[in-house]
């Protein structure tokens, strides 16, 4: 997630509460609350899983599984600017987060 990534680009990989395995079912939590939930596991079903999800007449929680070290771009650091945007992983080497940045976190 957002917080492992940070700790990753930002604080030499020092990870701390970012253990997500004990993430509930959430097709099953969707059910619970009267809803349709899909999971969708593979890139390659993104796609058929909204066409599904449109169809369905009410609300839907749909549950896309992600690699737990994929990291999310573009991403602004802590106190930086817009114009400071990180594109990509190569990014982090060249824009460091300022010590006032850091605090902000």
């Amino acid at each position: 997630g957002m917080v492992r990534q940070w700790q990753e680009l930002f604080f030499d990989n020092r990870e701390s509460g970012v253990d997500l395995e004990g993430n509930p079912d959430f097709v099953k939590l969707a059910e619970a609350y009267g809803m349709a939930g899909l999971r969708v596991e593979k890139p390659s079903l993104v796609d058929a899983t909204i066409k599904e999800m449109i169809k369905i007449d009410g609300p839907v929680i749909v549950d896309v599984a992600v690699d737990p070290k994929e990291n999310c771009f573009p991403m602004i650091p802590s106190g930086a600017a817009h114009n400071d945007m990180l594109l990509g992983p190569d990014d982090r080497a060249m824009r460091a987060v300022s010590e006032e940045g850091k605090a902000l976190v």
